[in-house]
């Protein structure tokens, strides 16, 4: 997931943004990576958007407005909860 910039193509898109998270998850779990460490390199992954990277759709929208208005536990919450939403493969 360390791979992203400001300016990455697939945040154009929260569904590009979806496969993208599911296939990073896919191939964390594939290297023994527990669900907490994916959820913790999300966590990371969130607070770099959120400091760096203007949302680009609704969905960034709202999700950095509850990123900001989180606390550190609910951040690394919300991550995991992204996380296990893309899980399974599904852009749901």
């Amino acid at each position: 997931m360390d791979n992203i910039s400001p300016n990455t193509p697939i945040l154009e898109s929260f569904d590009q943004w979806k496969q993208f998270l599911s296939e990073r998850v896919k191939e964390a779990k594939r290297t023994g990576a527990s669900q907490e460490t994916i959820a913790n390199a999300a966590a990371g992954i969130g607070a770099f958007l959120a400091e760096k990277v203007d949302p680009r759709n609704r969905e960034q929208r709202l999700l950095k407005e509850l990123w900001d208005v989180g606390t550190e536990e609910e951040q690394k919450a919300l991550a995991s909860m992204l996380t296990k939403m893309v899980s399974d493969g599904k852009v749901h």
